[in-house]
């Protein structure tokens, strides 16, 4: 589903699409910001978004087949939630 699909199933609960859409990207930018700056977004029940520290690790270039490191860095990491988990499961 894309963000516009989204967007269309969720806006009959809004006055317009506009609303709806308004919404969703206010959601998503709160977000965003917030792991931007090193924190994490709870959800009770949904899940938890967080920042994850990556290392540096080996790969290999395949063009040349010589081996390089790849630098690490901080990525975004979401964990299902349990009522998540138990409505995917039905």
């Amino acid at each position: 589903m894309t963000k516009s699909e989204f967007v269309d199933s969720i806006s009959g609960d809004f006055a317009s699409k506009k609303a709806a859409a308004d919404a969703v990207e206010a959601v998503l930018d709160g977000i965003s910001d917030t792991l931007a700056g090193g924190g994490e977004v709870n959800f009770t029940g949904f899940g938890k978004f967080s920042v994850a520290e990556r290392g540096p690790r080996q790969g290999v270039n395949p063009r040349t087949g010589e081996r390089i490191t790849i630098a690490g860095g901080r990525v975004p990491k979401f964990s299902a939630g349990a009522g998540l988990k138990s409505k995917v499961k039905g």
